[in-house]
């Protein structure tokens, strides 16, 4: 039987091979599977977002929201920065507006440990609460999806709902109350996805939770709220957007991934590409080219910036349901190892290197290496970003590609690789090590990886320009 099979993968491969390559009549989708047997993989995929509200001062509107949801006591999170700012304080009109009773919790951590995040647990669980407000990035609202989680499952153990295999990955079968979330920043996309981030301090690596069911109910989209945002802020942010749309895009196609569920409960949140992604992805893709640089240069730029507070949104629709890959799995290790990098624009009192720095940081490098597989796709990702290829040869895609990611950073006055925010060729045996538990994550990448290749990625990313 098991012959048989082979057989037949031969015989589609032989007719793969043979058929017609030109875009109208050749699919990703029906590519045959080279990783795993046609018995294992996947056949289908699902699309889970948030409901998503988006509008200039949209945010007067979230009173009325917990009132129709008949909320009667709310938690707000926040951090320490923002609850000086603009943002909370059109929401604490909101809520007093509506008479609704809240308590504010402004304690979260940007760049969210284990530890961070069970002492905003504990905060929800004493609090009794029935609905959830998260104004800020994508720190806050994480913080706040995992707070909800385990307040709605006060006997559950922190790893129960961790990622394997670090946690024990279990699936969430637990109702959770109301969240909405209002994003301050264009980057992230959380208030679209089930999944929330933070570092898991003792061994020193970012791990997370995934699960479709702590998703935020409503997401608040307002972009008034990005105003304030300071220049690197903006920047960081916005190179998130753009990974997120670069590997969900080029990861691996759902219908490759394996193995297949037996039950649709453990569909993975992230999927592999797929025909709907592909659309959000390619979208968010085309505002980054076109309003990012805008964004940052020129904070009075209202266009570019509301753009990239939906861009944000788009792509976290995309990615939240296709994953990501080798970019993210890299730069879970680069922000958990941090020594002393301090960014520029983040009022913190501890090391950081913020998200979308560590994940863009190794993009020329894993693109480049991604290529060999579905090059057309890094080719077209290049086009979008203002790559001329014209005369372009489709076994150049990913050298084309990392070449027009350089000079994107480059023009943005990005750091200079790993080894301007503090890293040296010592340290890649650890940050290999960190990202090998990121399978999650590192088994979309459309290319297998080796600890070698990994090693290689982490070196030629050591010095951009």
């Amino acid at each position: 039987m098991a012959a048989g099979r082979e057989r037949a993968v031969r015989l589609l491969r032989q007719l793969q091979r043979a058929a017609c390559r030109c875009p109208t009549h050749s699919h990703t989708y029906s590519q045959v599977p080279e990783r795993a047997t046609l018995r294992n993989t996947d056949y289908a995929f699902e699309m889970a977002i948030s409901n998503i509200r988006y509008g200039e001062g949209v945010t007067k509107e979230i009173g009325m929201d917990l009132q129709n949801l008949g909320a009667k006591r709310v938690c707000l999170m926040t951090d320490r920065n923002l609850s000086q700012l603009p943002p909370v304080d059109a929401v604490l009109n909101s809520l007093t507006k509506s008479g609704i009773s809240f308590q504010m919790y402004n304690n979260v951590r940007v760049e969210p440990t284990d530890q961070s995040f069970l002492d905003a647990i504990e905060f929800a669980k004493k609090g009794g609460f029935d609905a959830y407000v998260a104004v800020g990035g994508g720190s806050v609202i994480d913080t706040c999806k995992a707070a909800n989680l385990y307040a709605s499952s006060p006997t559950s153990d922190f790893l129960d709902y961790v990622n394997a295999p670090i946690g024990k990955g279990k699936a969430v079968t637990v109702p959770l109350k109301p969240l909405v979330a209002v994003p301050t920043t264009a980057g992230t996309g959380s208030e679209t996805t089930g999944v929330a981030i933070f570092d898991f301090k003792e061994l020193k690596v970012k791990t997370g939770i995934a699960s479709r069911a702590i998703k935020p109910t409503l997401g608040i989209i307002d972009p008034l709220h990005t105003l304030s945002m300071p220049e690197r802020i903006v920047a960081n942010s916005g190179f998130d957007v753009l990974c997120h749309a670069l590997e969900s895009y080029t990861a691996l196609p759902y219908n490759m991934r394996s193995p297949c569920p037996s039950n649709p409960i453990n569909r993975p949140a992230y999927q592999g590409s797929n025909p709907i992604s592909d659309v959000w992805a390619l979208h968010a893709l085309r505002i980054v080219a076109k309003y990012l640089k805008r964004a940052i240069r020129n904070p009075e730029d209202r266009e570019a910036r509301a753009n990239m507070h939906l861009a944000s949104a788009f792509a976290g629709i995309g990615f939240g349901n296709a994953g990501v890959h080798l970019c993210h799995g890299m730069s879970y290790p680069i922000s958990g190892l941090v020594k002393t990098y301090k960014p520029k624009d983040y009022n913190v009192d501890h090391s950081l290197v913020p998200h979308g720095l560590s994940v863009v940081l190794t993009s020329p490098a894993v693109f480049a290496f991604t290529a060999q597989v579905h090059p057309e796709r890094h080719l077209e990702a290049a086009e979008i970003l203002g790559a001329d290829i014209r005369t372009a040869r489709i076994k150049d895609a990913g050298l084309i590609l990392a070449d027009t990611l350089r000079k994107f950073l480059f023009d943005l006055n990005v750091d200079d690789g790993l080894a301007a925010i503090g890293y040296s060729k010592a340290d890649i045996p650890a940050l290999v090590k960190g990202t090998l538990p990121q399978e999650r994550v590192t088994k979309l990448s459309p290319r297998p990886q080796t600890e070698e290749d990994l090693s290689a990625l982490f070196e030629a990313s050591m010095k951009l320009y």
